[in-house]
């Protein structure tokens, strides 16, 4: 077995400190970043993704390969800054206002991060305005909200009428999702996707993301 492959292999274990020694080994050996970044540390949590959506992994194993991707991308930052690595989009991500669950966003922070994306996390009980502010100061390309409660779904609404009365609602590709929340109601309030799973909001930001910038 090759370098990358060990490399993806330990991510989908868990295994940090593996990922790290490798990660570094790989460095040293001239290995390109990109390589390592792709076909190693992304490519492995890609793997973990489809075997949530599965069932055949839960929440603990994503946590710890997430845990693990993200030690190796620590080793591998500073040279991926060298070589000018570009993200394929970059993605706000928060759970709306009034609601405090931050599980299935993070889980999406993850899968999005796996798939290549920056993530600016504004984290949980997020302001309408903060997700507008925080799209527009960092020029992203998706705007993700999270809702766990009922009560909260609503403030998903007030975000898309923000952006559309800011003349904004066009730039970012809006998507939705949490355990309340289902395609019609994404459709009801405008959104332009709702995903039931954070593996599966992964894959379709990044074919979105891909078509919108005429790449796919």
């Amino acid at each position: 077995m090759g370098l990358i492959e060990e490399i993806s292999e330990f991510l989908q274990k868990g295994r940090a400190k593996n990922v790290k020694t490798l990660v570094q080994q790989a460095l040293d050996e001239g290995i390109d970043p990109k390589t390592i970044l792709n076909d190693g540390l992304l490519s492995g949590m890609m793997i973990i993704g489809e075997k949530f959506k599965n069932n055949e992994v839960f929440v603990p194993e994503v946590l710890v390969a997430a845990r693990a991707m993200n030690a190796g991308i620590t080793i591998l930052e500073p040279e991926l800054v060298k070589v000018g690595n570009e993200p394929i989009g970059r993605a706000v991500i928060g759970t709306v206002k009034g609601d405090l669950h931050d599980i299935g966003k993070n889980l999406v922070t993850m899968m999005f991060k796996g798939a290549g994306f920056e993530i600016y996390d504004v984290g949980i009980n997020v302001e309408a305005e903060t997700f507008i502010q925080k799209a527009e100061e960092v020029n992203a390309d998706v705007i993700g909200m999270s809702a766990l409660l009922t009560t909260t779904m609503p403030n998903m609404q007030t975000v898309i009428d923000m952006l559309k009365k800011q003349g904004l609602r066009d730039k970012y590709i809006v998507m939705v999702g949490g355990a309340p929340v289902n395609e019609s109601f994404a459709k009801q309030i405008g959104a332009d996707y709702y995903t039931a799973d954070a593996a599966t909001a992964a894959e379709v930001a990044k074919k979105a993301v891909l078509e919108k910038k005429g790449i796919a």
